[in-house]
């Protein structure tokens, strides 16, 4: 079956597969086995520690895979600055930049001229319609099922998909509560023409940097089992729930602002429970779509099964 759209064409992948940025997990083994696959794998550039540790990842993905890849920007978090990052990325002809959180422009700006695709995450119809008129060649859209920084609206991606597709003209991406053929086919069924997956890229083989309580919790938990922080600072994220994200909770409950809240959502917080298994010292980002997740495949496996299931789905509509 041919899965073309927009999507693939525009960035040159076989499935409309996008692996989200994943701070401090998405790395060359990762991203090349999602490109390997037939998706478009990334790396995310503001979790290294300066721009030449970006030029080894994408040196190293290139050693792995011959297929198209991006780079993520996370762009108005970590208190650094990306001018130098980007630079890296348009002098090794990284073919797809995506951005979250924050203005595109500036990134826009320093890429223009060069024939990178340019891809922006969204959480509202009205981002969307920025990001196109800035020069966005696509959005990646999430609801707010997905894991990580979301809107601040707490829209579903069912309803936030289809305002999406109806106010832009360029390609839409659908992301959150996505882990599966079902979602694929459910996303492109709302007019979007490819999906990000984030949390489900988490619980595979080359996801390496993932701890193995990390991954064995999105396996063994639920839908009801993330929470989302951060609100009472405006950058709601959903993460799973622990004892860790209680105290954050308690803090905002209080009106603690940032100045209490920066020990506990900290990129060293987060590292303690994704990298060292410390579940209960630290926090990690997770979608409701580890209520879905229900084994640790290789990239392959994982793109063979949805693919096979989508699939079958679009047969039974063929009926």
């Amino acid at each position: 079956m041919k899965w073309s759209t927009r999507v693939t064409e525009m960035l040159n992948i076989k499935y409309p597969i996008i692996q989200g940025g994943l701070a401090h997990l998405a790395y060359s083994e990762l991203a090349a086995a999602v490109s390997n696959a037939g998706g478009l794998g990334q790396i995310t550039a503001m979790s290294l520690p300066n721009p030449e540790s970006l030029r080894e990842e994408i040196q190293k993905v290139r050693k792995l895979t011959d297929k198209p890849f991006g780079v993520n920007f996370a762009i108005g978090q970590h208190g650094r600055t990306f001018a130098d990052f980007l630079d890296v990325a348009i002098e090794e002809s990284v073919p797809v930049v995506t951005m979250t959180g924050g203005n595109p422009k500036p990134i826009f700006d320093q890429l223009e001229g060069t024939d990178v695709k340019k891809l922006v995450l969204v959480a509202a119809r009205r981002q969307a319609e920025k990001a196109e008129e800035l020069g966005a060649d696509a959005v990646m859209v999430v609801g707010q099922e997905g894991g990580g920084h979301l809107g601040r609206d707490d829209i579903g991606t069912f309803v936030l998909i289809p305002q999406v597709v109806d106010s832009v003209s360029i390609p839409v991406i659908a992301s959150g509560g996505i882990g599966d053929g079902r979602g694929l086919m459910a996303a492109l069924s709302l007019g979007a023409e490819g999906i990000e997956m984030g949390t489900r890229f988490i619980a595979t083989k080359e996801c390496v940097h993932a701890s193995k309580e990390y991954k064995e919790r999105l396996i063994q938990g639920n839908e009801n089992e993330t929470v989302v922080i951060k609100r009472s600072i405006g950058a709601p994220a959903r993460a799973i729930i622990n004892s860790w994200t209680d105290k954050i909770l308690e803090i905002e409950s209080k009106g603690g602002g940032y100045e209490e809240l920066k020990d506990y959502i900290s990129g060293t917080a987060n590292q303690r429970y994704i990298y060292d298994g410390n579940v209960d010292e630290g926090f990690a980002w997770a979608g409701q779509v580890m209520g879905l997740i229900k084994d640790c495949p290789t990239v392959q496996e994982l793109f063979d099964t949805m693919i096979r299931d989508a699939e079958n789905i679009r047969g039974k509509w063929a009926e």
